[in-house]
C-alpha cells in the first residue's frame, strides 16, 4: 500500500520504518509540506494532538484515500470534512525515533475506515475497538500505565539518591513486580505495609522522606489500601 506519513518526529519516523519493513511504500512528509503528498491510499498524521485538525484541513479532500491520526485521546471528528477517516493508536511508548520494533506486534486501538484495520494487521498488530465515549478513559489508562509509571520511577530515583543509592538498584524489584502483576493480578501481587495495614511503617516513611515527595507517596499508599481492601472483600465473597 502507498502510505504518506505527515510528521517526522518520534512517532512518524517509527511508523515509517515499521511500515516499510512489512512491505508498504512509505513517504515521510513534513507537517508544513502536505501539498507534496503523492498518490497515497492512506495518509497518517503523526503530529501533536492539537495540530491534527489544522493539518487535516490543509490536505485536499479525496474519496480515493483515507486520512488517519495516531492520537489516543482524539475521535474522528478532528479529521472533518474528509470523507474517509480513521485512527490508529499504538498502545506502546515511543520514546525515540527507533520505535519501529515496538510497533510490529503492538496492540492498536483503531476506528473508522477498514483500511486502517488492514494496516494494523499488516504490522502483526492486535486490534481493539472502542466507542467514542470510551476513548478518554482508554487514553487515561495508557497514560497511567506508561507516563505515570515513569514519573513513579523518578520518585524512586530521588529517594534512592538521597541515601547514596541509584535507580538501578531498585529496577529489578520493579521489573519483578510487573511480572507478578501480569501473573497474579494487581490484588494478589500487592505486598508491603499498605497490604498489611501497617500505619507505623508508613508514618515512618513519611517522616523520613523529603516533604516534596510525601504527597505522591500518600496518594499511592491510599490507592494500595483500597486495593488491599478490595482483595479482602473478594476473598470473603
Amino acid at each position: 500500500m502507498n502510505i504518506s506519513i505527515v510528521g517526522a518526529g518520534r512517532a512518524g519516523s517509527s511508523f515509517a520504518t515499521a511500515l516499510e519493513r512489512v512491505g508498504h511504500h512509505v513517504e515521510l512528509v513534513h507537517h508544513d509540506d502536505v501539498s507534496s503528498i503523492g498518490d497515497s491510499s492512506l495518509v497518517i498524521l503523526c503530529v501533536p494532538d492539537d495540530a491534527i485538525s489544522s493539518v487535516a484541513a490543509s490536505i485536499a479532500l479525496s474519496e480515493d484515500r483515507v486520512i488517519a491520526h495516531v492520537a489516543g485521546s482524539r475521535n474522528l471528528d478532528v479529521l472533518a470534512p474528509h470523507p474517509r477517516v480513521g485512527s490508529l493508536h499504538p498502545l506502546m511508548a515511543l520514546p525515540s525515533e527507533d520505535g519501529a520494533d515496538r510497533l510490529i506486534g503492538a496492540t492498536y486501538c483503531v476506528a473508522g475506515d477498514d483500511v486502517v484495520r488492514e494496516v494494523a494487521l499488516s504490522l502483526a498488530g492486535r486490534v481493539i475497538t472502542l466507542r467514542d465515549d470510551q476513548r478518554t478513559i482508554y487514553h487515561a489508562a495508557a497514560v497511567v500505565a506508561s507516563n505515570h509509571l515513569v514519573a513513579l520511577m523518578g520518585q524512586v530515583r530521588t529517594l534512592a539518591e538521597s541515601i547514596g543509592l541509584s535507580l538501578e538498584d531498585f529496577l529489578p524489584l520493579a521489573e519483578q513486580t510487573l511480572i507478578d502483576v501480569a501473573r497474579l493480578g494487581p490484588g494478589d501481587a500487592l505486598t508491603g505495609p499498605a497490604s498489611r495495614g501497617d500505619m507505623a511503617t508508613i508514618d515512618a516513611h513519611l517522616a523520613a522522606m523529603p516533604e516534596s515527595e510525601r504527597s505522591t507517596y500518600v496518594a499511592l499508599a491510599n490507592a494500595a489500601f483500597e486495593l488491599s481492601e478490595l482483595r479482602r472483600a473478594q476473598s470473603r465473597a
